[in-house]
């Protein structure tokens, strides 16, 4: 009997319906192995976008299942982000750039119709120098976003839906059926 045979059958639900959510097709989805000892059952998957201008976007979901429930879940089923962006320099010194990284989780749960309760998370900054032979520009700014929250059954394809919108938002990729003004992808200047 395989390890999701055995699992209860809310949790498969949740998974069934989560995995069944596709992204635009910018964005790169996998499954990946979830951490062993938040809960007795979890799933994760793991998204990376580029952005228009270049910057890349990845990010981790990882749905969490206790049967016994949590106290500060306030459910059963939990659902964490990790995402992380990276960010031009100019952007990174704006003080507004938490308040918009977190505005990123919240719209796209809002806009996707999901049902949530206990959201709460993190945004850090962080800027990195690079010094001798480590490959790389010399300096880097990254977004982090660390939230969680608790879904409040188990259909999952909203909340798949605000996770792949996060990682639009986060990468820059204007909404689907856009397209970007400027310059045209072979790089060649258009004409007057």
């Amino acid at each position: 009997m395989t390890e999701m045979a055995a699992a209860p059958e809310v949790f498969r639900q949740a998974v069934a319906t989560l995995t069944s959510a596709r992204p635009r097709a910018e964005i790169e989805l996998s499954e990946v192995g979830p951490p062993k000892r938040l809960a007795p059952w979890a799933h994760a998957l793991a998204a990376e976008a580029n952005g228009p201008a270049g910057e890349l976007a990845t990010a981790r979901l990882v749905l969490l299942h206790d049967p016994e429930g949590q106290e500060a879940w306030d459910g059963v089923l939990r659902l964490v982000v990790f995402l992380r962006a990276e960010l031009d320099p100019e952007l990174a010194t704006d003080p507004l750039l938490p308040a918009v990284g977190w505005s990123w989780l919240t719209d796209a749960l809002e806009g996707s119709g999901a049902s949530w309760t206990a959201l709460g998370g993190t945004v850090t900054l962080t800027s990195s120098a690079r010094f001798g032979d480590i490959a790389g520009p010399s300096r880097s700014h990254d977004l982090e976003l660390r939230g969680s929250w608790t879904a409040t059954d188990a259909e999952l394809g909203p909340h798949a839906a605000a996770f792949h919108e996060l990682i639009a938002s986060a990468a820059g990729l204007p909404p689907e059926g856009v397209s970007m003004l400027g310059r045209p992808s072979n790089g060649v200047a258009p004409r007057d």
